[in-house]
Parts: C-alpha cells; sequence; structure tokens
C-alpha cells in the first residue's frame, strides 16, 4: 500500500474521530448505582493485559461490590475511541493511543500500569537487517506502541518510515496469520504472539525485543480511565487496581495455573508459546517509575502527527494507585516487581 498517502488520510480520521469523543458525555454511566452495574472496560490482547484478564476472570474486585465487564470490540481503534466517548469507564491501551485521546482533548487519565517490555519486531526469514526492510510490508496498528517502536527502529538506523510499506492491521489475530500467510513481510507485535511467530514460522527473525532501544523495563500499556471515574467512583476504581495487584501477585506465585486459565479464552496461542513468552512482558500495576518514559516517548508521536504537542504530567493521576498500595502494603510487599520510585 501507498503510505504517504492512505496512511495519513487515515491518521486525519483517526483523530477527527477522537476529537469528536470530547463531545459525547458519559451520561448514566456514573453515579450512585455505578458499581452495582459494574465498571466497564475495553483491553488489548497481550501479556500487559494479563492483570486485567485474570482480574476479570476470578472477578476479584466483587469482594468490594465491583463488578468488572468486559466490552468487546472488533477493532483495535473502536478499543481506544470507547474510552474517549464514556462508552466504557476503562481501557487498559498503549499510552501513545492514550495521548492521542488526551491531546484531542478527552477526559482521561492514566491512572496505573498494564505491562513493560515485550514488544518485539518480527521479519520473515532472510530479513535480517534493518536495510533489507525497504520497500517490505510492515503489519503493525495505527497510533499503537507497535506502530512508534518499528518508527523508532527504522530512525535509529537512518531509514525513513516512508520507505516502507504499512498495513494496517485490525486485531492481533488478523495480523499474525497475516504474516504466517506471507502476506507480510515483517510485523511489530506483542508477547506472546511475537515468540509464537519465531517458534512457529521457520527461519523467522526476531530484530528487536525493544529492549535495545528503550532500555529494560519499558512501559508499554497503561490503565486509563475516565476523569470523572476519579470524583464519582474512586472506591471502585480502587477496587479495580487492587484486583490487578492480587492478579499480578498471583501471576507471579502461581504461573502455570494462571495461563492455564487464560490461554485459550483470554490468548489464542498454545500453552507452549505461552510459557516461553510470559516472562518476557511482566504485567506490572506499579508505573510510577514510568512516568518520564511515558511522557518523553511521545516526541515520536508528534513527529508522526498523531498528536500536536506533548502531553504535560497532568495527563497522568498515580494518586489512587498509591493509596492501594498504602492500604495494602502486605500484598504490594509480595509482588517480584514493583517501581523504583
Amino acid at each position: 500500500m501507498d503510505f504517504s498517502g492512505r496512511a495519513v488520510a487515515s491518521r486525519r480520521g483517526f483523530l477527527k474521530g477522537a476529537a469528536a469523543v470530547t463531545t459525547i458525555t458519559m451520561g448514566g454511566m456514573m453515579g450512585p448505582a455505578h458499581a452495582a452495574v459494574g465498571i466497564k472496560g475495553t483491553h488489548g490482547t497481550g501479556f500487559c493485559n494479563l492483570n486485567i484478564f485474570l482480574a476479570h476472570s476470578r472477578q476479584y474486585a466483587k469482594a468490594a461490590g465491583v463488578e468488572l465487564e468486559f466490552i468487546n470490540t472488533p477493532t483495535f481503534a473502536e478499543q481506544v475511541t470507547f474510552l474517549g466517548m464514556g462508552q466504557v469507564d476503562i481501557g487498559l491501551m498503549p499510552y501513545t493511543s492514550f495521548m492521542a485521546l488526551y491531546d484531542a482533548g478527552a477526559p482521561v487519565k492514566i491512572v496505573a500500569g498494564g505491562g513493560v517490555e515485550g514488544c518485539a519486531i518480527v521479519a520473515r526469514p532472510g530479513l535480517d537487517s534493518p536495510e533489507k526492510l525497504k520497500g517490505k510490508t510492515l503489519g503493525t496498528f495505527q497510533l499503537d506502541t507497535l506502530e512508534v517502536m518499528p518508527y523508532d527502529y527504522l530512525k535509529k538506523h537512518g531509514i525513513s518510515f516512508k520507505d516502507v510499506k504499512v498495513r494496517y492491521m485490525g486485531n492481533t489475530p488478523e495480523a499474525v496469520e497475516a504474516f504466517k500467510a506471507g502476506a507480510l513481510d515483517w510485523i511489530c507485535t506483542i508477547e506472546p504472539y511475537a515468540s509464537a511467530l519465531v517458534n512457529d514460522v521457520k527461519g523467522a527473525v526476531m530484530l528487536s525485543n525493544g529492549i535495545d532501544m528503550y532500555g529494560k523495563g519499558y512501559t508499554d500499556c497503561v490503565l486509563a480511565c475516565r476523569s470523572a471515574l476519579i470524583k464519582d467512583n474512586p472506591a471502585g476504581l480502587k477496587a479495580i487496581i487492587k484486583a490487578m495487584m492480587q492478579a499480578q501477585h498471583d501471576a507471579e506465585t502461581q504461573t502455570e495455573a494462571v495461563l492455564k486459565e487464560l490461554v485459550g479464552k483470554y490468548y489464542k496461542t498454545s500453552m507452549e508459546n505461552a510459557k516461553i513468552a510470559q516472562g518476557k512482558q511482566p504485567a506490572i500495576v506499579d508505573a510510577r517509575s514510568q512516568t518520564q518514559f511515558i511522557l518523553d516517548r511521545t516526541d515520536s508521536v508528534v513527529e508522526m502527527g498523531y498528536i500536536k504537542k506533548k502531553p504535560d504530567r497532568g495527563a497522568i493521576d498515580w494518586t489512587l494507585l498509591e493509596e492501594v498500595i498504602k492500604e495494602n502494603a502486605d500484598l504490594y510487599g509480595k509482588l517480584k516487581y514493583k517501581s523504583a520510585v
């Protein structure tokens, strides 16, 4: 596909939609009956979603009178815009997507972490250097960290993003199958699918796992919410954050049992591939140490034309996360992965 034409048009369409969400109110989704009807959320597909998947599967927040409800969407773009439109209360999403909503004026905040690392660039056999990617078709997701990462990878090696063809995919399973079928030359995806492709496609090459560019522990996804939720139902939001913290502890201490529960239902991959990938993308609730990384990483999002300016510190609110940590010190102390702050 001609990246210079359709991609720009598509970006404008996405941003137009993001801007429109600021005119839509939350209606009856907030208020006294909120906890009774549940907190509605969207999610992605990778291991960065593990904590919210397990919190949903086991409904940990019900002990506090809160039910976590998933609103399924057919495409990645809708997962993001549903939060901006107020059709859901929370969303586990790439921080780059959140920043586009924030830049467009949507009333949203980052309130907790999702997962770290686990993003990877995988190429077909023989495409073992960045120079060989020129003219090749990349499969990715618009306004995702999985689009920003190949942009940064090419830039690092002196190659323009315009020198490759870009095919925006609807969802991860679609992208994975397209790569396996040879319709994509290279792909930026997430665990457990990155390890699965290297394992399942003979000769496939992992060109980067992100650590070489961003360093260890780089953030991928975050938990974002409607700003009104912080004010109108802080107890409900704290119950979700605590549930994700409990899920993190269980995933760290009961790994095999957790994978058996989630693979098939939430992850469309084999247990073998899930076990290979699980340690490559830990799901971590406490993302406070990544605050500056999240803000700085948006430089590329500005360069790509998705947002007009870098977000300010007001985009992130760790207040309720810190309250949950303080109120559940014993649980927090048992976590393997914690913030460095």
